[in-house]
């Protein structure tokens, strides 16, 4: 029988190369996208798009609504930061942070895998080139793989042990796109941008865009993406 593994999936260039490599380890993939209230909702489609074209053995989506608590520039009228110098990003947590967005989004997904009695959930989260969030970072893996054997049924009895897998945590992002390449990735069905248009062109300004295309560039491999 073959392993079965729950990867959180937006769409973008991370989560993409994440289900690559899951799918190239041989686990079924069953992926769980989020629409939470984001300006960004034309990811999904990308996301619908790729699941399709990877042949994965379940698409989720979960509606949930964190324009309840505002406070970032992903879910409320707040403009997204664009043209920020390397020297900015990293150094402060920036308005795009969705506050406790992995923590909730990991939780469901542990519902998930529990249900598909899988022991592997895969994650995009990545701490070297990244906008300075907070759980994106390795101490924050570690700690919620921790609490998740302490909060299920299969860990408590003693039956598995649950894995977060975060295979990208310590990729700068023209790594992360190297590995993509190598395993076939097209990047050109991915959308990493904040504040895209609707007809899902990536803005080209914002933290997200710029770190991609840095890593593209750095890659050494033609950037794909549809810009503004």
């Amino acid at each position: 029988m073959r392993k079965k593994a729950v990867v959180l999936f937006s769409g973008g260039l991370d989560s993409t190369t994440v289900l690559a490599i899951a799918q190239d380890e041989g686990y079924d993939t069953y992926c769980m996208s989020f629409r939470y209230g984001q300006r960004h909702t034309v990811e999904l489609q990308c996301a619908k798009n790729i699941a399709k074209a990877l042949g994965i053995k379940q698409h989720i989506v979960v509606d949930i609504d964190l324009r309840t608590f505002g406070s970032s520039a992903l879910t409320a009228d707040i403009d997204v930061p664009r043209d920020r110098p390397d020297t900015e990003m990293g150094n402060s947590i920036p308005i795009t942070y969705v506050p406790a967005r992995n923590t909730i989004f990991l939780s469901y997904a542990l519902a998930y895998a529990e249900v598909l009695a899988s022991d592997t959930i895969f994650i995009g989260a990545n701490a070297i080139d990244y906008s300075g969030y907070p759980d994106c970072r390795p101490e924050y893996i570690d700690a919620y793989e921790t609490m998740a054997n302490l909060a299920t049924q299969a860990g408590v009895e003693g039956k598995t042990k649950l894995r977060i897998r975060a295979p990208l945590i310590d990729k700068t992002k023209a790594e992360i796109i190297q590995i993509g390449a190598a395993l076939g990735v097209d990047y050109g069905l991915t959308l990493s941008c904040y504040d895209p248009d609707t007809e899902g062109r990536a803005c080209g300004g914002c933290d997200s865009c710029l770190l991609r295309k840095k890593g593209f560039q750095e890659a050494g491999i033609p950037d794909p993406t549809r810009y503004i």
